[in-house]
């Protein structure tokens, strides 16, 4: 496993084997199997010693022979197919669906979750072909929680308490930092986390009771930090909408991000609460490329839809941002300056960039997801992503993880906040009040003189 973190397979370096060495790379036995599979020890002699010690004398002579051999080798590699994901078995991460059956999905492969103790695989038995099996459809289960307001304590946010109604999201989001937590239950990250979803249909009541205690302080509530508020299952549950309704009864700030055009539906209630300096919005943008939209968030509203949704919420007077997250190296950070243009001349008044995170799971689907779309690009990214987080797919380290770090990371950074500053998008804009939280009276309590 730790093999195939390190580097993506090179099909110009494969040794030519079928059968039981193909088996033995794919076993279960690990990356021992695989690398004594792959790479033949060989012991020095004598001769080969002396050819080391004369290379080393003299490195930078390269006789026409050896160069036609370099030249003929990087015709060869370029030449190669591109790497391709091999079908996963037990003991390997990924479990590769066919493209049909996730056709209109983000993961490639659906994975078991971190905690089961055995991997899933599909197999034709004989009883039925792996190409009759139907298409992935979505499935919701209603799930009943005791609290709903979820507390953290991270200094890379702005907010030390959420509310998410939803568990796992449709958009399909390739890179969702929340994928992971999918695994609680038993499930994948992969595309379980996608198809599989579970909503808390009694959270506006779970909501309104915490915020009637005695004890509790307001201070702004976020929602869509872990799964998107208005992910398509939002047109049946309204869950989102009567959350708000709640907030807006008590008087209590909110910050929505989303990436969805759905926000738009409830601008009935998001109008009055930003008159009171209770609300504002973050539109998500992660491109202008309509295909590549749909190649990283297949489910997602289209970029020019998202910035509709800016015009119309700001077009209300509700305070809308654009959040340019998550940035891809050498994928979609090359649209930094055309994104915020784009949402300044939409009404945005502020902006947020995030760069991309490949917590546990992630790393292994997007590296999946990232092969099979973008073959050419896999290993300039992969590497590009490394070099931010010290040589690793990621840094989990407070003041790293969102932004990154070195040289690569800084210029990316200081890109954004040129643009952003030009456009008048810089700083944290409009600060929410809580001057107007007010906890409504049971009926049959008489009210005080000075309410």
């Amino acid at each position: 496993m730790n093999l195939e973190r390190e580097s993506l397979p090179d099909p110009a370096s494969q040794p030519s084997c079928s059968g039981e060495c193909a088996m033995a790379a794919r076993s279960p036995a690990g990356p021992q199997v695989k690398a004594a599979a792959q790479v033949k020890a060989v012991p020095k002699t004598a001769t080969a010693q002396k050819a080391t010690q004369k290379a080393k004398a003299a490195p930078l002579a390269v006789s026409a022979p050896r160069a036609n051999r370099i030249l003929g080798r990087l015709v060869v590699e370029r030449a190669a197919p591109p790497p391709a994901v091999p079908p996963a078995f037990d003991g390997e991460v990924g479990i590769e669906v066919e493209a049909e059956r996730r056709r209109g999905r983000g993961a490639v492969s659906n994975a078991a979750g971190r905690f089961e103790p055995a991997a899933r695989i599909l197999f034709d038995d004989g009883w039925q072909s792996l190409e009759d099996l139907p298409p992935l459809r979505t499935q919701v289960t209603e799930e009943r929680a005791r609290t709903v307001i979820t507390r953290n304590q991270s200094p890379d946010v702005a907010f030390d308490r959420s509310i998410n109604a939803y568990r796992g999201c449709e958009h399909g989001c390739v890179y969702c930092f929340a994928r992971p937590t999918h695994a609680y239950h038993g499930l994948s990250a992969g595309l379980d986390f996608e198809t599989k979803l579970f909503v808390k249909p009694d959270a506006p009541e779970l909501l309104a009771r915490e915020l009637s205690q005695s004890s509790y302080q307001p201070r702004v509530i976020a929602m869509g930090t872990n799964t998107d508020p208005y992910q398509p299952i939002e047109k049946r549950y309204e869950v989102t909408r009567r959350l708000l309704e709640v907030l807006s009864e008590f008087g209590h700030p909110v910050g929505i991000v989303t990436k969805s055009g759905l926000v738009a539906r409830d601008i009935d209630i998001l109008a009055p609460m930003a008159e009171r300096g209770l609300v504002k919005v973050a539109i998500s943008m992660t491109t202008l490329d309509p295909q590549l939209s749909r190649t990283m968030e297949p489910r997602a509203a289209s970029p020019h839809v998202r910035l509709g949704t800016i015009r119309r919420l700001a077009d209300a007077g509700i305070p809308t941002a654009v959040l340019t997250a998550p940035l891809i190296p050498a994928l979609n950070d090359m649209e930094v300056e055309r994104i915020l243009d784009a949402a300044k001349a939409a009404g945005a008044s502020e902006a947020g960039y995030v760069m991309l995170r490949l917590p546990l799971e992630i790393a292994d689907l997007f590296r999946e997801w990232l092969v099979t779309h973008f073959p050419d690009k896999a290993r300039h990214v992969l590497g590009l992503i490394r070099q931010m987080h010290g040589g690793k797919d990621y840094d989990s380290t407070f003041g790293k993880r969102m932004r990154g770090d070195g040289p690569y990371a800084w210029t990316v950074g200081r890109r954004f906040e040129i643009a952003a500053r030009r456009l008048g998008l810089a700083g944290r804009g409009l600060k929410l009040t809580t001057a107007h939280f007010r906890r409504p009276k049971p009926a049959g309590v008489q009210l005080s003189l000075f309410d």
